[in-house]
């Protein structure tokens, strides 16, 4: 059974969960996934909707998805379109769909509110000042000049900025609170800010927008959301939130705080994805080797496997770094119980058989996967004519090299036993060609006198093979933590040269109407998805992930 279909679950959240539930804190549950739609989800978000998703479906509640778009600078309804996108395609059906923009006029009378009460007022310090009268993490901030204006007066400026008479940046609203507080979220944190920039719902109905800080605890209310279930970075800003909900005498929801996810040779800061695309150090934000949704979509990962991988890391109080192997072994065991086997050749190496009959087509019968028998057979033509591996073939093998050499026998897969005779050169001594001989009496793979031979190798026929691109995806960066980075230098430092290799090479004819977004195990080489860049005649594979399974092997005892 994966993590994922495991009945009973219990951490910190689910723990809280029950407790409010049990002393009557609150009678239902409902959870909210909050994405700012400023960029395309990752998989550090795909954590968090799993959490907020999967708490309410236990606990028989709900779960709102939410756009914070209170900055509208940086958000755009491409954005909104692509999370709705890629929510739906990692399998979360959400029960109210919302956005904090539809608070706007509510979160405005908060704010009156709080002006009326003496809690909050209007500042006339510049950015860059309020930055140097907040303080440090070691010094208390200093009160704004403007600091005790009177309530009259905050109305009638906080009316007047909304209705656009100041230039940007010239006013902002800010909570009274401490400003020799020692959490520095407290001293009098700005509540709205003046930008004058069209909104991608609003359009140019609102020039004074709420932070998030403010944003956020006050549409949780509204929707009456009893667990805002957030990142460990927001623990600070706890106090804040419970704060206005305090001082605005309205529903309040609980907050908790769980770890972000931190995976190993991958970066998931927004900023530094961003850096990526837009330098070109990666095609786009689909670019398989990126950590986006869209990046491990097209790269083959699977929903279910995503959502495995989540229920796998759990829910942790404390940050740690997560091995990128975790993710690719729940993407592995599920391509090994349903994606069909083929043969494919990337790196073909031409085999003549010499005394197989020039005109001669065979059709073996070829397993579809072994671990599903109702996948059935298939049947894979053979001919004179072969391609292998390269790797396959050493003319001078060292020591426990078991494949193909001058004058050893290998079994081919679903084949005969071959013997290489000849080897075939080009000018300038390159291996173009083996001449090999077979034996008629080992078609299935064994030998009528029980000879036995220690490598069994995958093929195509090159009569029927058709062509193929293939692009070998690794790590996109060379050291688990590209974020800690040495002195002088910067992420980028650790790009890895070699995180795509294109080669081409051929397979078996029954590829050739692949849909894109078909899986396959290539016999011995690894898991393949059909890209979106095929055409008629020209497919185009990504490998997915290698065989090899690093993860389970190192928690085999775990």
């Amino acid at each position: 059974m994966s993590a994922e279909t495991t009945a009973v679950k219990s951490d910190f959240i689910r723990t809280a969960v029950r407790e409010d539930l049990a002393s009557g804190r609150f009678t239902y549950v409902r959870t909210r996934f909050p994405p700012e739609p400023n960029g395309y989800l990752h998989i550090g978000h795909a954590k968090a909707m799993h959490i907020d998703f999967e708490i309410a479906r236990e606990f028989g509640g709900t779960c709102n998805l939410r756009f914070d778009d209170t900055n509208p600078l940086k958000e755009e309804q491409e954005y909104v379109d692509a999370i709705i996108e890629d929510v739906r395609w990692l399998g979360y059906q959400w029960d109210g769909l919302f956005f904090a923009s539809d608070y706007f006029e509510q979160l405005y009378e908060f704010a009156v509110k709080l002006i009326k009460k003496g809690k909050a007022y209007v500042c006339d310090l510049s950015p860059d000042e309020l930055r140097e009268y907040r303080g440090t993490l070691t010094t208390p901030g200093r009160e704004s000049p403007w600091r005790n204006r009177s309530v009259e007066e905050n109305l009638d400026l906080f009316a007047r900025m909304r209705a656009g008479e100041f230039p940007e940046g010239s006013r902002t609203l800010r909570a009274k609170i401490d400003m020799a507080s020692g959490n520095i979220n407290l001293r009098d944190p700005v509540m709205y800010r003046i930008i004058r920039a069209p909104h991608h719902r609003t359009g140019t109905k609102w020039c004074i927008y709420p932070t998030y800080d403010f944003a956020h605890g006050q549409s949780d209310s509204i929707e009456g959301i009893t667990h805002s279930l957030c990142s460990l970075e927001y623990e600070d800003h706890r106090p804040l939130y419970e704060w206005f909900l305090r001082e605005l005498e309205i529903f309040a929801p609980r907050q908790i705080e769980f770890a972000r996810l931190n995976l190993s040779y991958t970066v998931l800061s927004k900023r530094k994805l961003i850096q990526l695309v837009r330098e070109g150090y990666v095609s786009g934000w689909d670019d398989p080797r990126m950590p986006t949704l869209r990046g491990l979509r097209r790269r083959g990962y699977t929903p279910s496997a995503i959502r495995d991988f989540c229920a796998r890391i759990g829910v942790a109080k404390a940050d740690s770094m997560v091995d990128i192997a975790m993710l690719e072994h729940s993407l592995r065991d599920e391509l090994n119980r349903t994606a069909p086997r083929v043969m494919a050749v990337l790196r073909p190496l031409r085999v003549v058989l010499e005394n197989y009959p020039e005109d001669k087509v065979e059709h073996l019968e070829a397993i579809n996967n072994p671990e599903d028998p109702s996948a059935g057979t298939r049947l894979v033509p053979f001919s004179r004519v072969l391609y292998i591996e390269q790797d396959d073939f050493m003319e001078n093998p060292p020591p426990k090299f078991y494949r193909l050499a001058p004058g050893r026998e290998v079994r081919l897969r679903y084949g005969y036993f071959i013997r290489c005779v000849d080897v075939v050169k080009d000018a300038q001594g390159n291996i173009v060609e083996l001449r090999c001989t077979y034996d008629p009496q080992t078609r299935g793979g064994n030998a009528p006198d029980g000879r036995k031979v220690k490598a069994t190798i995958h093929w195509v026929s090159a009569a029927h093979a058709i062509p193929i691109e293939a692009r070998l995806y690794d790590h996109l960066f060379t050291r688990p933590d590209p974020d800690n980075t040495e002195e002088g230098q910067t992420f980028l430092d650790y790009l890895n040269p070699r995180s795509l290799e294109v080669v081409t090479g051929f397979a078996e004819p029954c590829l050739a109407d692949s849909p894109v977004g078909k899986h396959y195990q290539f016999e011995r080489l690894g898991y393949f998805v059909v890209d979106p860049d095929s055409r008629p005649g020209h497919l185009v594979f990504n490998r997915s992930v290698t065989l090899k399974d690093a993860w389970a092997r190192a928690n085999q005892n775990g």
